[in-house]
C-alpha cells in the first residue's frame, strides 16, 4: 500500500517537473506512466488484447473497451449544468462546454483561425501543408481528414446508415439527415447578416455570402474563370476535360452535372413540377419558372453594357452581345446565310428541310419553332394574359401588347435605314421601303393595296 501511495506520488510530480521517463524505443513518444507507454507499444505490434463481448471490437486499453460499451448501454454520465445534455465521454462534455464559452483554445499559427477542437486544428494545418493522408483503396481519392474518407466510402459500399423517421429516406452521412428533416420543420437557422435570408445549411450561407462580398475563391487553373461554390468549380472543371459521368438510362445521354441530368429525366416522364401561380403553365426545372416569372413581372435583370438593352434571361443577353462583336460562326451550308447562335441556325435549316416538329394537338397544324405554337396554342385556349394597363385591352402575345403600347406612347419603334423615317408598325415600314426599292409587292388584289402603302409611308 505504501509503495502504490508512493508511486502515485511519484507520478503526480511528474506533471509538475514534466518529466517523462519512459520512451518508446520504436518512435521516442515518451510517456510519464509506464502503463501508457505499454498501451502506446500496442499501436506498433497491433495488439488489441480487450474485446467487446457484445460486437467484438477490439481496443489497446481497457479504458477505451470501458467507453466503447457505453455505446451499447446507452450510458452518458457527464451532464453539461448550463443545458443538460449528456455525453458518454468527459472529453466530448469539455468540448461541449467550449459552445456555451465561446473558448477556442487551439489557434492556427499560419492564418490565426481557432478551434474548439485539437483535432479540427490538426486538419485545419493540412489546407496549408496539402497534406491528405486518407486515401480511398477504390478510387484513389484522398481527405485531410479520415472521417470524410469513412463517409466516402459509403459512396461505393451504397450503406445509407441514417434514416428520416418522417419520410425513410435514407443518407450516408448524419450532416446531410440533418438537414433533410430541416425541409420537414422548415427551419432555417442560418440567417445573412446583411440583407436577412436564411438557410438550412451553413454551408449554403458562406456561399451566400460571397454574392455581397464579391468573393469568388475558387479558380480554374486552365482558363482562370472563378466561381463562389468549389462544386461549380468541379463542374465547371469537366468542360475541360470532357468527363461526363451522369448518364441518362434511357437514352444514353451524358451530363456535366446532375442537376441537367435530372431536368433532362423529366422529357422522358412529362413530369412538370413547377407551376406558375398566375397563369398556371407547368415547367420540368425549377430556373424555367423563374424566367417565365418575369414575363408577369416585367422584370429583366440582364442589361447590355453596350447598349443598355434588357433582358429576361442571361442567354438572350449572351446571343444580343454578338450583334456587338458581329460574331456569326453558324453558317448555312444550303444557303451560306450565318447566324450568332446555333439555334438560330437549326431553325432556319427547316426552310430547306421543310420540317415543322412542332404539331398541334388540337387541329394538327404544325410549325418550325417550339414558340410559334404556343402562341398558335392561344387560339384554342382563348388565353390573353397580357393586359394594357392603360386601358385594358388585352393580347395573346406579349409582342402584341407592346406594339400596342406604341399607340399611347406614341413611341415609334421602326425606323428605315436610308432615311431615318419611324413607323408604330413594322409591316408600315416594309410598305415605306417599296420607295426607295421601287418594288411594288402588294397589288390592288392582294391583302394591302399600293395605296395603303404611300399612306402608311405619309405616317
Amino acid at each position: 500500500m505504501h509503495f502504490t501511495k508512493q508511486a502515485s506520488l511519484t507520478q503526480h510530480m511528474r506533471i509538475h517537473t514534466g518529466e517523462k521517463p519512459f520512451t518508446c524505443p520504436q518512435c521516442g513518444k515518451s510517456f510519464r506512466v509506464k502503463q501508457h507507454l505499454e498501451v502506446h507499444i500496442r499501436i506498433h505490434t497491433g495488439e488489441k488484447p480487450f474485446n467487446c463481448s457484445l460486437c467484438g471490437k477490439s481496443f489497446t486499453a481497457k479504458q477505451s473497451l470501458k467507453i466503447h460499451i457505453r455505446i451499447h448501454t446507452g450510458e452518458k454520465p457527464f451532464t453539461c449544468p448550463q443545458c443538460e445534455m449528456s455525453f458518454s465521454q468527459q472529453e466530448y462534455l469539455k468540448r461541449h462546454i467550449r459552445t456555451h464559452t465561446g473558448e477556442k483554445p487551439f489557434t492556427c499559427s499560419q492564418c490565426g483561425n481557432s478551434f474548439r477542437v485539437k483535432r479540427s486544428l490538426e486538419s485545419h494545418m493540412r489546407t496549408h501543408t496539402g497534406e491528405r493522408p486518407f486515401t480511398c483503396p477504390q478510387c484513389g481519392k484522398s481527405f485531410t481528414v479520415k472521417q470524410k474518407l469513412e463517409n466516402h466510402m459509403r459512396i461505393h459500399s451504397g450503406v445509407r446508415p441514417f434514416s428520416c423517421p418522417q419520410c425513410e429516406m435514407s443518407f450516408s452521412q448524419q450532416e446531410y439527415l440533418k438537414c433533410h428533416i430541416r425541409t420537414h420543420s422548415g427551419e432555417k437557422p442560418f440567417t445573412c447578416s446583411q440583407c436577412g435570408n436564411s438557410f438550412r445549411v451553413k454551408r449554403s450561407l458562406e456561399s451566400h455570402m460571397r454574392t455581397h462580398t464579391g468573393e469568388r475563391p475558387f479558380t480554374c487553373p486552365q482558363c482562370g474563370k472563378s466561381f463562389t461554390v468549389k462544386q461549380k468549380l468541379e463542374n465547371h472543371m469537366r468542360i475541360h476535360s470532357g468527363v461526363r459521368p451522369f448518364s441518362c438510362p434511357q437514352c444514353g445521354k451524358r451530363f456535366t452535372v446532375k442537376q441537367s441530368l435530372d431536368s433532362h429525366m423529366t422529357i422522358h416522364t412529362g413530369e412538370k413540377m413547377f407551376t406558375c401561380p398566375q397563369c398556371g403553365k407547368s415547367f420540368a426545372a425549377k430556373r424555367n419558372l423563374v424566367s417565365h416569372m418575369r414575363i408577369h413581372t416585367g422584370e429583366k435583370p440582364f442589361v447590355c453594357p453596350q447598349c443598355g438593352k434588357s433582358f429576361a434571361m442571361k442567354n438572350n443577353l449572351g446571343r444580343h452581345m454578338k450583334i456587338h462583336i458581329g460574331a456569326k460562326p453558324f453558317t448555312c451550308s444550303e444557303c451560306g446565310k450565318s447566324f450568332a447562335v446555333k439555334y438560330g441556325l437549326e431553325i432556319h435549316m427547316r426552310i430547306h428541310t421543310g420540317e415543322k416538329p412542332f404539331v398541334c394537338p388540337q387541329c394538327g397544324k404544325s410549325f418550325a419553332m417550339k414558340n410559334n405554337l404556343g402562341r398558335h396554342m392561344k387560339i384554342h385556349t382563348g388565353a390573353k394574359p397580357f393586359i394594357c394597363p392603360d386601358c385594358g385591352k388585352s393580347y395573346t402575345l406579349s409582342q402584341s401588347l407592346e406594339r400596342h403600347m406604341s399607340i399611347h406612347t406614341g413611341e415609334k419603334l421602326f425606323t428605315c435605314p436610308q432615311c431615318a423615317k419611324c413607323f408604330t408598325r413594322h409591316g408600315h415600314l416594309k410598305c415605306h421601303m417599296t420607295i426607295h426599292t421601287e418594288k411594288k409587292p402588294f397589288q390592288q388584289s392582294g391583302g394591302i393595296s399600293s395605296s395603303a402603302c404611300v399612306q402608311h409611308s405619309s405616317e
